[in-house]
């Protein structure tokens, strides 16, 4: 009995001693089970199965920032970018946006910690049942994957890992930083489409707007785009667009951030586009500046380093460039140019050009085959041919292929179809304008129009552009006259034609305007008149020389022939120097280069450079002053007298008119106590022109746009230009009184200038 009683109780002790070992092999399967888990999170943070985003990059994340032009009154007016991308804070954001985007992509977003275990459960259990609905990503993991993107082509194995990675990259985003900063991070990091790279880019493309302004349908559109922007975009896809927006506004009902009253309100509302465009190169404010802008800041990029040592990229380091450019200013700049151009001259000029032959050129047949030739040479398509190794035969050929395309027209685009000749003889049509306006006494460019449309035509009519200044050039020749003190405007000459000998022995002496003799003229009256003779005597008095010089002194730089023809402005100058220069009698006497920029910071806020005014001393304050009211009398009686008697502006303004050969250029330089603006305006073919000087002079070509502009400036009760006098030097001693009498007031004078 004791022996079968032990064997039992042997039994019984084995039995037990499998069950206690079953449960330990369980204990070591799971805690084997778990620090393989715990070794392969360990191996993956620290790199093991591929590079992980360190604290730093955590902290600083490397995105392709744009870098923002800035205009001096806070508006963006474009951007250098390979993504059309910069940040904002989530103080930036309109309140229904964080809203929109956590109710359609993480409702739980402010529980979890960068993983959310229901979603995953949920998406583990659709995989399981095939019935997947919705996927399990976390707002964070989606900015991890945003951050640090993966690679195109993956294994499965290597996507699980990659996977995993996203996972702690997600714990670490949300150690790192706030809930806000998170939200703020990912709307900065998402791509809206067309070409709208962060909210700020698609505010702005979609609706023209800060993210601050959107309201709850527009936040709406934006939290739903994101998942599929070509899907969902609302210009391609508007009524997939549109069921994507209510459903994010079910969401937001659903998450208590809208009522059911409010969701049947706002999702009834459609979708308004009429606001939307893509932000490029071509379009939007201050193209032609913006083009030029690029150009300088290249050259300082490659002259300034980063914190690392690397030079400074425009195009990705998200700099934010201050500009001086004025947006109001501009706006009315750009708009005073449309109105004029598109909606009277333009026509004026078909209407004068119509049913003649050669037209719009002022050459016989072979001359003009011979111009289409050399627009044809200039043109990309030509260098493109030509780059590609196609004889010169078969690249006339090809111009002369009809292709489809899009040209310009002033009442919009045009989808047609002809031949790239045809269409360079077509924009030969084209009469072109430049306007600058700057800030006399800082130098501070405000706006600044190179072209009519700078998509179709990328010639810079103010800084890239050397064409005839007429006499415009006068006061130059006057300031040097003012200024060695014998002359005032008051000084009465002979108007008798004057010559002048030439250094090979033969005399120069140029036609006047009306080419009426009188007894004597005063220096104002002839600079109203713009007086050709009076001009030759000064010249004869001083010498080309001398007026070259006083020209460096306010800052021309372009080259100048030593001749005395140079008085009528037979010289080629930029319309930026020209401005520059007139700005000088508005500011004193002391000359100001004219400076886009006035600071740089980098994508953090940091000032990297200012920018100081580069200025000396021209001419003395009282020859800036008897300047001022010489041009008065061009304004008051003279050639820009219809400043007064058409358009009304009767405050004090001096200007001078030009007109060059054959009508060829038109200009306008109008100065008040604020502003110096100069306006040109002719073809790109200098052939191509008014066959008149009453429609083809400056007065009536360059001097409107200038009033338009100046009419809007005065109108816009944002701006506050002044309309008072200039004010007088401080001179005691010295007479500045230049009433020089009555004077006849000619509302046909015209300028002429002469070739040797």
């Amino acid at each position: 009995m004791q022996v079968q009683s032990n064997k039992k109780n042997t039994g019984k002790k084995k039995k037990g001693g499998d069950g206690s070992k079953a449960i330990k092999t369980l204990w070591i399967i799971f805690c084997s089970v778990l620090l393989l888990v715990v070794l392969f999170f360990f191996c993956i943070a620290r790199g093991v199965f591929g590079a992980m985003p360190t604290f730093e990059e955590l902290e600083n994340p490397q995105t392709n920032l744009a870098t923002q032009i800035i205009s001096c009154d806070g508006k963006i007016l474009g951007s250098y970018y390979v993504e059309n991308r910069s940040n904002v804070r989530y103080s930036d954001l309109s309140p229904y946006l964080p809203q929109a985007l956590i109710s359609i992509e993480d409702e739980r977003f402010e529980q979890h910690s960068g993983i959310d275990s229901k979603s995953l459960f949920r998406v583990a259990y659709g995989v399981l049942t095939g019935n997947k609905k919705g996927g399990g990503s976390t707002i964070t993991q989606q900015l991890a994957k945003n951050l640090f993107p993966r690679d195109e082509n993956l294994s499965t194995l290597q996507l699980v890992i990659r996977k995993f990675q996203e996972w702690i990259t997600a714990t670490k985003l949300e150690y790192n930083y706030s809930k806000d900063e998170i939200i703020a991070m990912y709307l900065n990091t998402v791509a809206f489409g067309h070409n709208a790279y962060g909210i700020r880019s698609a505010a702005k493309t979609f609706f023209d707007k800060d993210p601050k302004d959107l309201n709850i349908e527009e936040s709406a559109l934006m939290a739903g785009v994101v998942n599929a922007p070509t899907r969902y975009s609302p210009v391609r896809n508007p009524e997939r667009s549109t069921q994507r927006r209510n459903l994010v506004l079910k969401s937001m009902e659903k998450n208590g951030y809208l009522t059911e009253a409010e969701y049947d309100s706002i999702s009834q509302i459609p979708i308004d586009m009429s606001h939307f465009g893509v932000m490029d190169h071509n379009t939007g404010q201050a193209t032609y500046f913006r083009e030029q802008l690029r150009k300088e800041l290249a050259t300082w990029a490659e002259n300034h380093t980063r914190p690392d040592g690397r030079p400074y990229n425009i195009y990705t380091d998200g700099l934010k460039i201050y500009t001086t450019i004025d947006s109001r200013l501009q706006q009315h700049a750009e708009d005073a140019v449309k109105e004029f151009m598109g909606g009277s001259l333009q026509p004026s000029f078909y209407k004068h050009w119509q049913g003649r032959k050669n037209a719009p050129f002022s050459l016989d047949a072979d001359q003009v085959d011979k111009r289409l030739a050399d627009a044809m040479r200039r043109s990309d398509r030509y260098r493109n041919l030509k780059k590609a190794g196609m004889p010169e035969d078969s690249i006339r050929a090809n111009f002369d292929i009809p292709v489809e395309m899009t040209v310009f027209s002033w009442d919009g685009t045009i989808d047609t179809i002809m031949s790239p000749m045809d269409s360079i003889r077509y924009y030969s049509w084209f009469l072109q304008a430049g306007l600058v306006s700057i800030e006399s006494h800082t130098g501070h460019v405000k706006a600044y129009v190179g072209g009519i449309d700078y998509r179709f035509f990328k010639y810079d009519h103010v800084t890239q552009a050397q064409r005839q200044v007429g006499s415009t050039f006068k006061p130059f020749l006057y300031a040097l006259a003012m200024q060695e003190g014998e002359y005032t405007p008051c000084t009465r000459i002979p108007n008798i034609p004057y010559n002048i000998q030439l250094e090979d022995g033969r005399f120069w002496s140029p036609r006047n305007s009306g080419g009426h003799v009188n007894e004597e003229i005063t220096l104002k009256s002839a600079l109203a008149q713009s007086n050709n003779w009076i001009s030759a005597y000064l010249m004869n008095r001083f010498g080309p020389q001398a007026v070259i010089t006083m020209a460096r002194r306010m800052g021309v730089e372009s080259p100048i022939d030593p001749v005395p023809s140079i008085c009528l402005g037979v010289c080629d100058l930029k319309l930026i120097e020209m401005v520059g220069a007139m700005s000088t009698f508005a500011n004193q006497g002391v000359y100001i280069k004219p400076m886009f920029i006035t600071k740089i910071e980098d994508k953090n806020g940091n000032v990297i450079e200012r920018f100081a005014p580069e200025e000396s001393e021209a001419m003395s304050e009282v020859t800036a002053y008897k300047m001022v009211e010489l041009m008065k009398g061009v304004v008051q009686s003279g050639t820009g007298v219809r400043l007064r008697y058409k358009y009304n502006l009767n405050n004090p303004i001096a200007g001078k008119t030009g007109t060059t050969q054959k009508n060829s250029d038109g200009y306008f330089m109008g100065i008040t106590p604020d502003l110096t603006t100069g306006v040109w305006v002719g073809a790109e073919d200098r052939s191509v022109h008014f066959r008149t000087t009453e429609l083809g002079q400056g007065s009536r070509t360059a001097l409107p746009i200038w009033a338009l502009y100046m009419q809007r400036v005065y109108a816009d009760p944002t701006i506050h230009i002044s309309k008072g006098d200039f004010p007088k030097p401080t001179a005691p001693d010295v007479d500045l009184n230049f009433d020089c009498g009555k004077v006849e007031i000619d509302y046909d004078a015209v300028e002429y200038i002469d070739e040797f």
